[in-house]
């Protein structure tokens, strides 16, 4: 064989004729997302959903809805961010134009494109999306929804703190700066301080508090000043989940403000998720909650006692030491709604569901908002991120609906399925020859050895003992 070279310039095809173009077989996963699409009547769904907000008769065919929810599907499932980056993956590979059902004769959507639409469909056509993938799981006997865990996480937004400003003034924080330093005398009436003396007057003055009653910022002003997991201050949402314990799917998905208590928006947030359910085919599915102690309130408990029939499973917050929580003072509803409520958290079921908790809210959020590119948001204002936020949740359902049906949830869960197959065939080899030369030995002796190594090989090669499901790459 000869060596080929590469041109330094290639003179371009005057004609080419479309079986010369080139072609992809498509991504496995993308091939069964689009089959369950398909088999569902999505496109035709989401057409007649969204033919009202569209012209009859004037203007040029817009994108089909289809290809820009499918678009947006793209962005969770690999892990981007930012629209620019959904439309030039999408442009750049032949599966994902399969996917979209785009030839290589047409361009795919630009970001720009992916913006109109999202401004001209309303923030209920992206909810009824979301309830509709709740309809799948539903008509597959996937959920029962009887159980469910809350918990809430923040997302940052395309906010910096470097353009907040007062409230009442409307001035920066460096004009604020030299404000004060003028009217503590540290410089004169006409002088402008340097970058490093405002950075050491900020760093050493007292008193220094940023607070939401007295600032924002003006390209965002639903964005909250809020201290994050890792110490740092930034603008940021809160986003809750409510997801079902049994079947990991999310069955209630809020954006709020980053400032609002987890026991205010407990309530409204279960009763989004009974909604969807009910919407889904599910009535009267929810019947036990469980959350983490920074829910606990008593008005929150005895509101949920007094308007639904909810057994709720929250623990207390430790009290300080040498000190109980009075109860005299309170209502015979209020004491009713603490007491049973602390009996059941106590509980060994109280226990399990806590565990419970941890594990599938917490997965929940490392898949939509870790490896699916939601934690960062681009977007500004609560509607517009409540319509992202409610796609990245039915893109997550999606996948543990395929990994249910067909074995994998993710595009890149392929990766660490063959890394599995590569750890499990191992693993046999190693089971085999630590049997065989004690093949002769007591049927009781040959079972404990079969349980170790039985044990061994779910512990270490990333199987599941209670469950049918592979663990991918993500590590969930």
């Amino acid at each position: 064989m000869a060596l080929g070279r590469r041109k330094k310039s290639q003179q371009q095809e005057l004609f080419v004729t479309t079986d010369s173009l080139p072609t992809s077989d498509g991504h496995v996963f993308y091939s069964k997302l689009n089959q369950l699409l398909a088999d569902e009547g999505f496109d035709q769904w989401i057409e007649e959903l969204c033919v009202s907000f569209y012209s009859p008769s004037r203007g040029r065919p817009g994108i089909p809805p289809g290809v820009y929810f499918r678009m947006l599907l793209v962005g969770y499932f690999e892990g981007i961010q930012s629209q620019r980056g959904i439309a030039w993956r999408c442009a750049d590979s032949l599966s994902l134009r399969k996917f979209l059902g785009i030839p290589l004769t047409e361009s795919t959507p630009d970001h720009s494109s992916m913006t109109h639409i999202r401004e001209r469909l309303p923030q209920s056509v992206h909810e009824a999306v979301f309830e509709w993938v709740l309809r799948i799981a539903v008509s597959k006997k996937l959920i029962r929804g009887k159980t469910v865990a809350v918990d809430s996480t923040t997302l940052e937004a395309d906010a910096a703190m470097k353009s907040i400003v007062r409230r009442d003034s409307g001035e920066d924080w460096r004009n604020y700066l030299i404000g004060l330093m003028r009217a503590e005398g540290v410089i004169g009436a006409d002088e402008q301080p340097t970058v490093e003396e405002l950075r050491r007057f900020d760093k050493n003055r007292e008193g220094k508090r940023v607070s939401n009653e007295d600032w924002k910022n003006p390209s965002d002003p639903d964005a909250k000043i809020i201290k994050m997991k890792d110490g740092t201050t930034h603008l940021a949402y809160k986003a809750e989940n409510v997801v079902d314990t049994e079947s990991n799917l999310i069955v209630g998905a809020q954006i709020g403000s980053a400032t609002a208590s987890d026991a205010v928006t407990l309530e409204d947030s279960l009763h989004a998720a009974q909604a969807h359910l009910e919407n889904a085919g599910l009535s009267d599915a929810i019947k036990e909650v469980t959350a983490d102690k920074g829910y606990h309130s008593t008005q929150t408990l005895t509101a949920l006692t007094e308007h639904t029939d909810y057994k709720t499973y929250i623990p207390e917050p430790k009290q300080p030491k040498g000190r109980r929580r009075n109860l005299r003072d309170r209502t015979l509803k209020e004491r009713r709604a603490l007491l049973n409520n602390r009996k059941r958290a106590k509980g060994s079921k109280g226990r399990e569901l806590q565990r419970l908790r941890s594990e599938k809210v917490e997965r929940s959020f490392a898949h939509t908002l870790e490896s699916g590119g939601g934690r960062r948001t681009r977007l500004r204002g609560i509607e517009k991120n409540q319509k992202r936020y409610f796609i990245l949740t039915a893109a997550y359902n999606l996948g543990v609906i395929l990994r249910l049906l067909f074995g994998i949830g993710t595009a890149r869960g392929l990766q660490g399925l063959k890394k599995a197959f590569a750890k499990a065939f191992l693993a046999a080899l190693w089971l085999l020859g630590w049997l065989l030369p004690n093949i002769m030995v007591t049927q009781k002796h040959l079972g404990k050895k079969f349980r170790l190594c039985r044990n061994y090989f779910c512990r270490n090669f990333m199987l599941t003992t209670k469950s049918r499901e592979v663990i991918f790459s993500t590590g969930c």
